[in-house]
């Protein structure tokens, strides 16, 4: 068995795991594999494993890497996404989580529209109020709700944040319960379910799906340690924003 089966197997274990404890069904979690600064080769010997579904936080090294890819693979774009690369994004990407603004939703209507597709997209909330992140404001999310509803070509599935790093994951227990409760109210207002919490990466899964993660996001528990990117446009700390 190879080192990243061995992780998977393991990673696997604490799904199941953190689902007994919780009284839930494990696979009512997705299992994202967050693939950036990994090479094809390793995306293939992960799809060999079983997994489907990956992530990726950068339009330029998705543009090259998912060509190279095995087939039949999902991938979802998970971070910060500029409105001049939404092209990109819309024609690559299944799913864009991360969408922070009303603004960006409105750019990924016109180019959902342009590509004749419907897209679905995770908003991301940040719930934490960190200065560093991106995402919403809770109260801002519920106010431009119903906007972000009339985008015909956006479909809303569900919610994403990114919890602050925390020696112990029982420090941001309260950050993943925030986010589900906002999830609530969203749904609430919709008066239509969204059904996808996106939370909980490689040191705090099992508190996220506690509190009711349906996807979570690990990259350095399955492949290691990320290989350093060459460019000097990656930043400090951008290796653990995601996964």
């Amino acid at each position: 068995m190879s080192e990243l089966q061995e992780n998977l197997t393991r990673i696997r274990s604490r799904i199941d795991q953190a689902c007994e404890r919780s009284g839930r069904q494990p696979d009512s979690v997705r299992l994202m594999a967050v693939s950036k600064n990994q090479p094809p080769e390793r995306v293939a010997e992960a799809a060999s494993a079983g997994l489907t579904l990956f992530g990726e936080n950068r339009i330029q090294e998705a543009k090259v890497k998912i060509p190279l890819c095995p087939g039949q693979l999902e991938w979802h774009f998970i971070g910060h996404l500029q409105s001049n690369k939404s092209r990109d994004a819309v024609s690559l990407f299944q799913v864009v989580q991360g969408v922070d603004s009303l603004a960006l939703a409105e750019e990924l209507q016109k180019q959902a529209i342009k590509q004749a597709r419907s897209l679905p997209i995770l908003l991301e909330v940040n719930v934490a109020g960190e200065s560093s992140k991106f995402g919403w404001n809770p109260d801002r999310l519920l106010a431009e709700l119903l906007q972000l509803n009339a985008l015909n070509r956006l479909e809303v599935h569900g919610l994403m944040t990114i919890a602050p790093y925390a020696v112990d994951p029982e420090q941001v227990r309260p950050i993943f319960r925030r986010l589900r409760e906002l999830r609530d109210r969203c749904t609430d207002l919709m008066g239509a379910p969204i059904p996808v919490l996106s939370m909980g990466m490689s040191g705090d899964l099992e508190v996220a799906i506690e509190e009711g993660a349906t996807l979570v996001r690990v990259g350095t528990a399955l492949f290691g340690e990320r290989p350093r990117r060459s460019d000097a446009g990656n930043p400090p700390g951008a290796s653990d924003s995601v996964g």
